[in-house]
């Protein structure tokens, strides 16, 4: 049954819509996995039974959480295309008769206004450096560890993972392996690299490498390989004494890095091979913010935005 409505379907995106080719493989690949929801979920269901109860579920299963917010772009990316692709589904349906009334008419474009990563100011990173207490060696690598993340924009994986042989401070970059073992070089200002020098020579000297790790730039007390849990903790409790509310974590320093990148005019693309994205659309999430940013500055300096015009 549905998989003749689906045929059918095909032939209309043909003839009466004239999409791209991209644009009707997406649409028919999208409602072929509802189909293939409703049929596993809901195996006895027919079109004219479809509710947009069965939708939202179909929705929400679909929708997988991320540890990068940074892939959120490509996510909601999708998700707008899917609705529009299972949209023009029901919409043929409705023109056919095959059903009365469109189970997708009350589905909301999900919106990237509420998901923009958090942020830090240059004025809250200089709070969080000022209250590290350096005397010790957790603490000097949870300072050296924001320089990097704020100054290159890793990834905290990425970051935990360099080793003393991918720095290169004469021509002042990183060589960092990524995602999908893709390997690329990150540019670090001169001031992150005399600290890493100095790391290396009064803190982590002092430290007895185990066996497997002594390649690695952050070693915990032990000598192991510092984790993700570690660097997550110290991060969000330096944000605490610094008096900073926001949800901080080392992905924060990330998102603050390309941001401050977008606001001062930075290529898009040039941040995009910094950051390793394999595309630009997950970058373009921080022009977003910018735009946020002109918007806070227009409420903040406009003087029509300052104190409306008398008799408005």
């Amino acid at each position: 049954m549905w998989e003749k409505y689906l045929e059918s379907f095909k032939g209309y995106l043909l003839l009466e819509r004239g999409l791209s080719e991209n644009t009707f493989d997406a649409y028919i690949r999208d409602s072929k996995t509802l189909i293939n929801f409703l049929k596993e979920n809901y195996p006895e269901i027919t079109p004219c039974q479809v509710e947009y109860e069965h939708i939202q579920k179909f929705i929400t299963t679909i929708q997988s959480p991320t540890e990068d917010s940074e892939e959120l772009i490509l996510k909601i990316s999708s998700l707008k295309r899917i609705i529009s692709g299972i949209r023009a589904f029901f919409k043929y349906l409705i023109i056919e008769n095959i059903i009365e009334t469109d189970p997708t008419e009350l589905l909301q474009l999900p919106s990237l206004d509420k998901t923009l990563p958090v942020v830090l100011s240059n004025e809250e990173i200089e709070r969080m450096l000022k209250v590290i207490d350096c005397s010790t060696y957790r603490g000097n690598w949870i300072r050296l560890m924001i320089e990097i993340l704020y100054g290159s924009g890793l990834r905290i994986t990425e970051l935990l993972n360099l080793k003393l042989y991918d720095i290169y401070p004469k021509e002042e970059v990183l060589n960092i392996i990524g995602k999908g073992d893709k390997q690329r070089l990150v540019p670090l200002n001169r001031h992150a690299f005399k600290l890493i020098k100095l790391f290396e020579e009064n803190s982590r000297s002092k430290i007895l490498p185990q066996k497997g790790n002594e390649a690695f730039l952050f070693l915990n007390q032990r000598g192991g390989h510092l984790s993700r849990i570690a660097a997550y903790q110290a991060i969000k409790q330096i944000a605490k004494k610094a008096g900073i509310e926001k949800n901080i974590h080392p992905h924060t320093l990330r998102h603050s890095f390309a941001t401050e990148m977008i606001l001062s005019g930075a290529d898009i693309m040039a941040v995009k091979d910094m950051m390793g994205h394999s595309n630009v659309v997950s970058t373009q999430i921080y022009t977003h913010l910018n735009t946020q940013h002109l918007k806070e500055t227009l409420l903040l300096y406009h003087p029509l935005y300052k104190k409306p015009p008398s008799g408005i």
